[in-house]
């Protein structure tokens, strides 16, 4: 991972972890705009417009600036394709963050979400000086929990019906790690 504090970009050996601009707005609706990703992920909506892009990307300098959260999108390196997005919150008080990501559905499998995730999690760790660093998923998407064992987060609990997604109550599965250098 390099992180360039003047561009505020992230390099992985594939991605650049960029900020969204405007213009990624109907990228995002079309990645988004998908049941089996709504299915899985705890705040986006469905349908989802592009309304929800716009002002979902509207703050995120400001939130960056204001050391309060870090969303990138997720993009190829050699060809600037939206993949998807990630995100580090900054729990200041308890010197924490929770990473959240997705991936839009055409492009699952391949192993962005888990290059991006540890690039992230490098970021917290070393960049931020997070003591602590948390992730969680539905139950009922292991795949998310596979990419948060390969960045060495360990299962630490399970909220049973936690939320409430579709009106069916859904179990939490919270994962974290500890920076040991910290």
């Amino acid at each position: 991972m390099k992180y360039n504090s003047e561009k505020l970009i992230i390099q992985t050996e594939r991605l650049v972890l960029r900020f969204f601009q405007t213009g990624d707005a109907e990228t995002v609706v079309t990645l988004c705009h998908n049941y089996n990703l709504y299915k899985n992920t705890l705040y986006l909506p469905y349908p989802y417009t592009l309304n929800d892009a716009l002002s979902w990307i509207e703050h995120h300098y400001d939130h960056f600036m204001a050391d309060k959260s870090y969303e990138f999108a997720v993009t190829d390196k050699e060809t600037g394709e939206l993949y998807g997005a990630i995100a580090l919150s900054n729990n200041k008080r308890f010197n924490q963050g929770e990473i959240a990501y997705w991936i839009g559905e055409r492009y699952w499998g391949n192993g962005y979400a888990t290059e991006a995730a540890q690039s992230m999690l490098r970021f917290a760790f070393e960049e931020k000086k997070l003591h602590k660093v948390f992730a969680r998923y539905f139950s009922s998407n292991p795949a998310s929990g596979q990419v948060m064992k390969k960045i060495g987060m360990k299962q630490e609990g399970i909220l049973k019906d936690h939320v409430i997604k579709d009106g069916k109550y859904k179990d939490l599965v919270y994962y974290g790690i500890i920076n040991e250098k910290g």
